[in-house]
């Protein structure tokens, strides 16, 4: 079946996600990393794209670009083939490095786009890695040490926010319910587990079970936390054993 085009956005900027294939980890090393930043340089150039934010985590990565050529396709494309072409020779993995698809998503209110350059920064803090000022390979240091040397078009985020230090409030004050920017891309069971067991104990809930057992605005602000961090009503349903109903009430609050 032929993939659905993709929506363009008017803002000409974008949310994008390459996953692993299978989950497999797609570095094994800061020398993976960096090849991937010569190559996110390279195709961005070379297509006329512009990178406004990015962070490499283990198995997955996250762009935000501004695309007024509409060569979206062509640049990202080409830089997951150039990389997936090095990694394959350079461990001797053979097959997919990346899923087929990669996830896009149109940004196209300033409102947006300031939550989706946080959730960006902020995903080392969300996977429990470290915080997002102590993350080495994401362009948040880009945006508070303004060096200049980087890969980021950092001017459009740090005019909204007033400088570095409006910066580094955005992503202090990220909050785990905020936004979750996963799309089309399903958490699977174990991984929706995780990320809730990960979410409730940052509300200090001791397991997902006992969210039920909350007073009812506490256990809205985890439901909502849940649905908005990539989980389905049915998983959320399934884990803590809270009627769906009430699930998507919760969420429209």
């Amino acid at each position: 079946m032929p993939s659905a085009p993709r929506t363009v956005s008017e803002s000409g900027l974008y949310h994008v996600v390459a996953r692993g294939n299978g989950k497999q980890f797609i570095f094994n090393d800061d020398a993976d990393r960096s090849a991937f930043l010569t190559y996110l340089e390279r195709f961005a150039q070379a297509d006329d794209v512009q990178v406004i934010a990015w962070c490499l985590m283990d198995n997955h990565v996250h762009l935000v670009v501004e695309d007024q050529s509409q060569r979206l396709s062509l640049a990202v494309g080409s830089l997951l083939g150039a990389y997936a072409k090095y990694f394959n020779q350079k461990t001797g993995h053979v097959g997919s490095v990346f899923q087929q698809r990669f996830f896009s998503e149109a940004i196209n209110t300033d409102d947006y786009l300031l939550a989706t350059v946080r959730y960006v920064h902020v995903n080392p803090a969300k996977a429990g890695m470290c915080p997002a000022s102590e993350y080495r390979w994401s362009s948040y240091r880009e945006y508070t040490e303004g060096s200049g040397d980087g890969i980021c078009s950092t001017a459009l985020v740090l005019d909204m926010l007033q400088g570095p230090n409006g910066f580094v409030e955005l992503c202090r004050g990220g909050q785990p319910g905020d936004i979750g920017f996963e799309g089309v891309i399903k958490l699977s069971s174990e991984e929706a587990l995780e990320m809730a067991g990960r979410i409730v104990e940052s509300f200090g809930c001791p397991d997902v079970s006992a969210v039920k057992t909350l007073p009812h605005a506490q256990r809205n602000e985890i439901i909502t936390a849940l649905r908005g961090n990539g989980l389905t009503i049915k998983q959320v349903e399934r884990l803590t054993g809270i009627g769906g109903g009430i699930i998507a009430r919760a969420r429209a609050k």
